[in-house]
């Protein structure tokens, strides 16, 4: 009796794995009026952690390790608060209330018209000049266990940034020890408003230091919605085939991204623009993209319930920033994974809704599968 209960407490401790992945609160710093910034460091048993911190609800490190082992930060941004409080390229933010473009920072809903605030050329972008990204999220929810996790929550009032309705929204980040880092975001409303929120984090799998464009890049669309020159689409889907955005099978991100013959790309000096992966939001997550960085071996599959996925390949990062460890970010160092609604869609009914109303929920899942090959 006693080698049989024995051999079942054997058999049990094989098959049940241990609960290791754990979260530590901390002050990360503080803003220039002395709101306190914390941050949630997540970790794993497999040498992964990622910390998030309340500003912005955003993704502060990623440590990975690649083939060799050896664990880096893959997330790219700052050291130390005083970057993120002072620069607006939305490093790892949670990006809101509606992500993405407005075309003049206009549109009508339910019969009235709307403005708010333009912050990238003549269009709004991310939610306007304060959205989700510059402001400091409440702590609500720290775990342990199978997975570690960290929920925040945001109120944003009626008339923030010109938008209708009081939007409360959630954002949970948890990982796991099958180094799967997901992110879900929900939201309600006390009455109809638009909503369409992402995560900006940008990406390079090789480390600092490096460019991303050797990165190969696959995403399973068969169309993309081209674009206007300030970005803003043209309310079509265009054919992926025969084009530089045709991305359905293993493509390293810089082969095509200067091609001068193309007038997309001539638009956004390389990609920023949006693939139609499914026709609307789905109940169940698919596959969004899938990345690889070579030499490091490091990978990602980025899944989500969201319809169309906005890649935007660093453009604009033009050497005059200086982030982690004193690395210069230069145009093409980072990638930027968006799952969403699409852009401009609050002007183009044609497009899925980006409608809230009473009583129903936002949710925005969005899974990070991490794979070192």
């Amino acid at each position: 009796m006693l080698r049989i209960m024995a051999t079942a407490a054997l058999l049990c401790a094989v098959s049940t794995p241990a609960l290791s992945a754990e979260a530590r609160r901390e002050t990360f710093g503080r803003m220039p009026d002395g709101t306190s910034v914390e941050a949630v460091t997540l970790t794993n048993a497999k040498g992964m952690s990622v910390r998030v911190m309340t500003l912005g609800a955003s993704i502060q490190s990623v440590m990975l390790p690649g083939k060799d082992g050896k664990a880096v930060d893959v997330a790219v941004g700052y050291d130390s608060l005083d970057g993120y409080a002072k620069d607006g390229q939305f490093f790892g933010a949670t990006v809101g209330r509606v992500a993405n473009r407005i075309a003049k920072g206009k549109f009508t809903f339910d019969g009235k018209d709307y403005t708010t605030p333009v912050n990238n050329g003549a269009n709004s972008l991310h939610g306007g000049t304060k959205g989700f990204d510059k402001v400091v999220w409440t702590v609500r929810e720290v775990k342990n266990g199978a997975k570690a996790s960290v929920t925040m929550r945001y109120v944003s009032p009626d008339g923030d940034m010109g938008y209708p309705g009081t939007l409360t929204t959630d954002a949970t980040y948890a990982l796991d020890e099958q180094n799967q880092l997901t992110i879900t975001y929900t939201a309600t409303t006390d009455r109809p408003t638009v909503v369409n929120i992402s995560n900006h984090t940008y990406w390079n799998l090789a480390g600092p230091g490096a460019t991303a464009m050797d990165h190969v890049l696959t995403i399973p669309a068969e169309r993309y919605t081209p674009t206007d020159s300030g970005s803003i689409p043209l309310g079509e889907h265009k054919s992926v085939a025969g084009t530089v955005f045709d991305f359905r099978q293993p493509t390293p991100v810089g082969a095509r991204v200067r091609d001068g013959s193309d007038e997309q790309v001539r638009y956004a000096r390389g990609y920023d623009h949006n693939w139609v992966v499914a026709e609307g939001v789905t109940r169940d997550e698919h596959l969004m993209a899938r990345l690889v960085e070579p030499t490091s071996g490091r990978g990602f599959e980025l899944w989500s319930n969201q319809p169309g996925l906005q890649f935007y390949s660093g453009n604009f990062m033009d050497g005059t920033i200086t982030g982690k460890s004193g690395q210069i970010y230069r145009e093409g160092d980072s990638l930027v994974f968006e799952p969403q609604l699409f852009p401009d869609t609050p002007n183009q009914p044609q497009f899925p809704s980006v409608r809230l109303d009473p009583g129903k929920t936002y949710r925005n899942v969005m899974t990070y599968k991490f794979f070192t090959r």
